[in-house]
C-alpha cells in the first residue's frame, strides 16, 4: 500500500504544510478569553476529513475544546516545555504518515482500525491514522495546559469525549468494515442496526449484552435462600448453609444502592456469596429497594438508621449473636462505615453517662466495684469485623469522577432534588460509562447500529444495564458532606443519626480491599482509608478494575494481588506498595482465611430460616425488590 495524505498541497513541504496546522491549532487555543470562540479560523486542511457535506470533526474537537478552557479559565496557558516536545512529536507523527509500515504499525495497535479492512484500503488507513495523530496532538495539548488539577482534569475528560466521538469508525460514511458486511448482507446488516436502535431507544440504555437471555433469579441471582425480613428500603436475605456447621458469628453483606446486590451473585461460580456460604459463613445479604416516588424523600440518615444500622440489629437478633461480621462494597462500604461510626458514637456516650464515682475513691475515680457493673451493663459492640471492598471513606482522591463535583453542580443538584425527587438510574448509569467511552459506548453503538449485531450474553454487562434510582435528598447530601466536603474523615464534623462521627473510633479488625486498575474507586483512595480507622488493619491490593477485580473467584486461577505482612501502612500507597509481594490468583483465599479467624467457634447449621415466632421466611431469594426496574 502507498498514499500521499498531503495530496492536493501543491507547492507546500510535508514540513511547512503541518506546521502551520500546528500554529493554527495554537493560535486558536490561546485566543481564549480575548477574542471567543467566534475568532478562531477555521482548521481546514486536516487530511482525512469526511466528505463534502459532512462536518469536520477535527474543528468540532478544536472547538470543543475552546469551548471547555473558556468556561474552567479566562485564557489558556500552556507548559512551554511541554509545548515544544508536543510539537516535536506531532511533527514526526506526521512525516510518518508516509511510511506505510509506520501506518500499518500504529492502526495494529488500535482495536477500532486493526482489521485488514481498514489496512488494505489507501483511504481508510490514511483516513484512520490522520485520527490517531490528531487525537495524540489533542490529548498532549489537554495535557499541556497549565492551571489547577481539577481544570486540567476537566480539559482532558471533555477533550477525551471529543476524541472517542468523532472516531472515524464511527461513522457509516468512514467504516469500511460497517460498509463491507452491509455489502455482504444485502443491507440487512443496516436493517437490523436501526431495529436495534429502536429497540434500545424503548428501553433506554444502550444494550450491552443480550438483555434477553437472563432472568434474575433464573440464571443470575440463583444461590438458595430467602427473604426473612422487610422494610420500606430493604429486604434482609439469609441463605441456606452449604456446610454441617457454621461459624457461631453471622455474616452481612451491604452491596451499594446505587446498583443491585446481585453483582455479589451472578453466576454459581463468580459468585461471592455462594463462596462465602460454602466457607461456612451463615450469610446475610441486603437487597436495597429500587426506589419510586415513594421514597423520594428519603435521607443519608434514613439509609444509615433505618437500612445499615436496622440490618445489623436484625441479624444479631436472628440469629442471639452478640457481635456479627460485616461487609460493605463500593458506597454499601461507606455507608456501612458511616453506620459503624454512629454506632461507636453511641456507644461512648453512653459509656460517658455511666454514674458518678463516689468521694474517695483513686485512680480514674471509679472503684473496682463500679468499673466491674459498667463494664456488666455495656454491650459488646455488634461489629467484630469490617471488609471495605472498593470503598471510598476518605474522599481526598476521587480520580476522574473528581471533573463532574464542584459547588455549583452540588449547589445546582440540591436545588433541584435536595428537598424530593429522584436521580434517575440511566443518568447515573451513562454517567459512569462515558468514564470509559470507547469500551462502553461506542464499541456497541458500532456494533449493535452499525453493524447490526446482537452484543453476546455477559452476565456481568447485564447486571450494569439494570440500574437503580437514587432519592434526591440522599443523593444530594452524599455529594456535598462527601464527595465535594470530604467531613466523613473529619473528627465530629458530620452529625448522622444525631451521633457526630469520628472514625477512628471505629476499632474494629478491618479488611481493606483496593482493585489497581479502578477508575471508580482509585486504589489510592481506597488505601486511604488505612490512615482512617482505628482497628487492627489487613490491605490487599487486587488486579483489574472496580468489578473484575472483586468478583475474581479462585477457581479461575486468573488476576494476582498484592499483600504485606509487616503491618505497615505507610501514609503513602507508593511506600506501601514498596514493601508488599505479589500473590498469584484471587484475594478471595486469603480474605476466607482472615474473616474465618474472627468468626468464632462453628456451631451447628440453622436447619430453617429466621427465627421461629419472631422471623419467618416472607418469600424466597432474591426476592422481590431486585426484581424491580428502574
Amino acid at each position: 500500500m502507498n498514499f500521499d495524505p498531503f495530496k492536493g498541497q501543491t507547492g507546500q513541504s510535508l514540513q511547512q504544510f503541518w506546521s502551520e496546522q500546528w500554529s493554527r491549532s495554537l493560535q486558536s487555543l490561546q485566543q481564549i478569553g480575548t477574542t471567543g470562540l467566534s475568532a478562531m479560523p477555521g482548521l481546514t486542511g486536516f487530511p482525512g476529513a469526511p466528505a463534502a457535506g459532512v462536518p469536520d470533526p477535527w474543528q468540532a474537537m478544536i472547538a470543543a475544546f475552546v469551548e471547555g478552557a473558556q468556561k474552567t479559565a479566562p485564557a489558556v496557558q500552556f507548559d512551554p516545555e511541554k509545548l515544544q516536545s508536543l510539537q516535536a512529536d506531532y511533527l514526526e507523527d506526521v512525516q510518518a504518515l508516509g511510511d506505510t509500515d509506520k501506518v500499518q504499525k500504529r492502526l495494529s495497535k488500535d482495536k477500532r482500525f486493526n482489521t485488514p479492512d481498514w489496512s488494505g484500503n489507501p483511504v481508510a488507513a490514511a483516513t484512520a491514522a490522520t485520527y490517531l495523530v490528531n487525537s495524540r496532538m489533542l490529548m498532549g495539548l489537554a495535557d499541556a495546559v497549565q492551571g489547577d488539577e481539577k481544570t486540567r482534569n476537566r480539559v482532558r475528560f471533555a477533550i477525551e469525549q471529543w476524541v472517542a466521538a468523532m472516531a472515524p469508525s464511527n461513522f457509516l460514511a468512514l467504516n469500511v468494515d460497517v460498509q463491507k458486511k452491509a455489502i455482504e448482507t444485502k443491507g440487512e446488516s443496516l436493517a437490523q442496526g436501526i431495529a436495534n436502535l429502536l429497540a434500545d431507544m424503548r428501553q433506554g440504555h444502550v444494550s450491552m449484552t443480550d438483555e434477553s437471555l437472563f432472568t434474575v433469579g433464573k440464571n443470575v441471582a440463583t444461590t438458595e435462600g430467602a427473604v426473612v425480613f422487610e422494610n420500606e428500603l430493604f429486604q434482609l436475605i439469609e441463605y441456606k448453609p452449604l456446610t454441617a456447621k457454621v461459624y457461631e458469628k453471622p455474616f452481612l453483606m451491604v452491596p451499594p444502592c446505587i446498583n443491585k446486590f446481585y453483582i455479589l451473585d451472578l453466576q454459581p461460580a463468580n459468585s461471592l456469596i455462594r463462596y462465602a456460604v460454602e466457607q461456612g459463613n451463615h450469610t446475610f445479604v441486603v437487597s436495597w429497594r429500587n426506589p419510586d416516588e415513594s421514597l423520594a424523600h428519603k435521607t443519608w440518615d434514613d439509609y444509615i438508621e433505618e437500612g445499615v444500622i436496622t440490618a445489623i440489629r436484625k441479624v444479631q437478633d436472628i440469629c442471639d449473636a452478640p457481635q456479627i461480621n460485616v461487609l460493605g462494597f463500593c458506597v454499601g462500604g461507606t455507608m456501612l462505615s458511616t453506620a459503624l461510626g454512629v454506632l461507636a458514637a453511641r456507644q461512648e456516650r453512653l459509656q460517658g453517662e455511666a454514674p458518678a464515682p463516689k468521694p474517695g475513691t483513686r485512680g480514674n475515680g471509679r472503684t473496682a466495684v463500679a468499673k466491674a457493673a459498667a463494664s456488666a451493663a455495656q454491650p459488646v459492640f455488634p461489629v467484630a469485623s469490617l471488609t471495605l471492598l472498593t470503598t471510598f471513606i476518605d474522599f481526598s482522591d476521587t480520580g476522574v469522577l473528581d471533573v463532574f463535583i464542584d459547588e455549583s453542580v452540588v449547589r445546582f443538584r440540591e436545588m433541584q432534588m435536595g428537598q424530593g425527587g429522584l436521580m434517575k438510574g440511566q443518568d447515573m448509569a451513562s454517567t459512569f460509562s462515558f468514564l470509559r467511552p470507547n469500551d462502553l459506548v461506542w464499541n456497541y453503538v458500532v456494533g449493535n447500529y452499525l453493524k447490526g449485531e446482537t452484543p453476546p450474553p455477559f452476565d456481568l454487562l447485564y447486571w450494569n444495564s439494570d440500574s437503580t434510582n437514587l432519592p434526591g435528598p440522599y443523593y444530594a447530601w452524599y455529594l456535598r458532606n462527601l464527595y465535594l466536603e470530604n467531613k466523613l474523615v473529619q473528627p465530629d464534623a458530620l452529625t448522622v443519626c444525631g451521633e457526630k462521627i469520628d472514625m477512628r473510633k471505629v476499632r474494629v479488625p478491618a479488611y481493606l480491599y483496593g482493585s489497581r486498575d479502578d477508575h471508580i474507586v482509585p486504589i489510592g483512595g481506597a488505601y486511604a482509608s488505612t490512615q482512617v480507622l482505628g482497628g487492627e488493619l489487613r490491605f490487599v491490593m487486587g488486579a483489574s478494575g472496580h468489578i473484575a477485580g472483586v468478583i475474581n473467584p479462585p477457581v479461575h486461577k486468573k488476576r494476582s494481588h498484592w499483600l504485606r505482612e509487616d503491618g505497615q501502612f505507610p501514609a503513602a500507597l507508593s511506600d506501601w506498595l514498596a514493601g508488599a509481594s505479589e500473590q498469584p490468583g484471587s484475594w478471595w483465599t486469603d480474605w476466607s482465611h482472615w474473616l474465618a479467624s474472627h468468626a468464632g467457634k462453628q456451631v451447628a447449621a440453622p436447619k430453617r430460616y429466621g427465627k421461629p415466632g419472631a422471623y419467618e421466611a416472607i418469600e424466597p431469594a432474591p426476592g422481590r425488590y431486585v426484581q424491580v426496574k428502574a
